[in-house]
């Protein structure tokens, strides 16, 4: 079973190594997990995934392999309903009118009651009826039934919209490569954009420096200080505002947060559609105060890591034409701009927030590719960390 689970596992790209399967196989042997199935699942769950996008992907394996497992309780064990805990639940979740429909079977306690009482009592599975909990019935404990008011168990999702209290197994929104990414999940994948170095005061402990040089010492404690790491990463984010970019406004503030605290060299600038010769800090102030597009490739030096963030949506003339912008007119085209950012700084990349399925339809996209020698990626977790390894070269 463990073999199959190991196989399994695999098939479902989940980057899981020899040494990882050993190690949980060692961990099994010494007894760690016992014969709980929650202690196995946390204990190869911490052994076998690294990244936690992969966590989803274990959760379905998991439930495949070892269908049916959680059925089987150690022996002595009686199935128990956590009253407390679904009596608080219902306080915060319930409205005043749910709780008097709950009232027509007899109040909370009789509901609980009474399904504590068909666990005890039921020994195999029922569909159709109206008393024990099954499926497609009218008993108000079950799934895929109808009943005024009831506990749903089991049920993918809700049906009619009656149920007094859902207890159901979790399944959340999956946490991959191409779901909506937030904050937390940003960090993590700009975390991959790192160098490195110690700079500044001496405020951290060097351990191993201070063992070597204490034995040196005959023994008497000499105690070395080193600068604290920091990531000498230089990023300079250029976004796209308004226009078709509202529609992404939450996702670029999320981006925008993630990277100021993940990186002290950090600067940023707007532009609207495509890059001309202004660019600016403030959008309340962008006819007024601007900053040249000039001024900051000679400002910013070779060394920093270049990211726009765009859905690159546009006419393509407002890329390929002089005056093609449409707010004002531009001398050079946008393509010129792109290009001398493309020549200045050899570290390049684009998170389109637009679903990489939709490039091939809009002609401003496929251009921009080309310009940015395909180094656009979709702002999503997996776009995102491929635009971390590009940044990274």
């Amino acid at each position: 079973m463990f073999i199959n689970f190991f196989l399994e596992l695999r098939n479902a790209k989940l980057p899981v190594s020899i040494k990882e399967y050993l190690s949980l196989m060692d961990a099994m042997d010494k007894g760690v997990a016992d014969y709980s199935v929650d202690d196995f699942y946390y204990l190869s769950r911490a052994a076998l995934v690294k990244d936690e996008r992969n966590l989803d992907k274990f959760d379905r394996v998991f439930g495949t392999v070892f269908k049916g497992l959680e059925a089987l309780p150690p022996e002595g064990i009686a199935a128990e309903i956590p009253e407390e805990w679904l009596r608080k639940l219902a306080e915060k979740l319930l409205t005043e009118e749910e709780k008097k429909q709950i009232e027509s079977m007899g109040g909370w306690e009789k509901l609980m009651e009474t399904l504590k009482k068909r666990l005890e009592e039921q020994q195999k599975r029922h569909q159709g009826g109206s008393k024990w909990i099954g499926t497609a019935g009218t008993s108000p404990f079950g799934a895929y039934g109808f009943n005024p008011e009831g506990v749903r168990i089991g049920q993918d999702k809700g049906r009619e919209g009656r149920a007094v209290k859902v207890w159901d197994k979790r399944e959340y929104k999956n946490l991959d490569d191409t779901v909506e990414i937030g904050t937390r999940n940003i960090k993590i994948a700009l975390r991959r954009l790192r160098k490195f170095a110690r700079e500044g005061a001496e405020v951290e402990l060097d351990m191993p420096d201070t063992i070597r040089s204490t034995a040196r010492n005959a023994g008497y404690l000499d105690i070395k200080m080193v600068p604290e790491r920091r990531n000498k990463v230089k990023l300079l984010i250029l976004f796209d505002i308004g226009g078709s970019m509202d529609a992404h406004i939450r996702v670029c503030e999320e981006l925008f947060s993630a990277a100021r605290s993940e990186f002290k060299h950090l600067e940023f600038f707007y532009f609207h559609n495509c890059l001309y010769e202004k660019l600016w800090k403030d959008n309340r102030r962008r006819h007024v105060d601007t900053f040249s597009t000039a001024q900051m490739l000679h400002t910013y030096p070779p060394d920093y890591k270049v990211l726009f963030v765009g859905d690159a949506s546009m006419s393509p003339y407002e890329i390929a034409y002089p005056g093609g912008s449409v707010e004002h007119w531009n001398e050079e085209a946008g393509q010129v701009w792109i290009q001398r950012v493309a020549d200045t700084y050899r570290s390049m990349a684009w998170l389109n927030p637009v679903p990489e399925r939709h490039w091939s339809y809009t002609p401003s996209i496929q251009l921009l590719q080309q310009l940015t020698s395909n180094r656009m990626f979709p702002l999503t977790l997996g776009g995102l960390d491929s635009a971390m390894k590009e940044l990274n070269k």
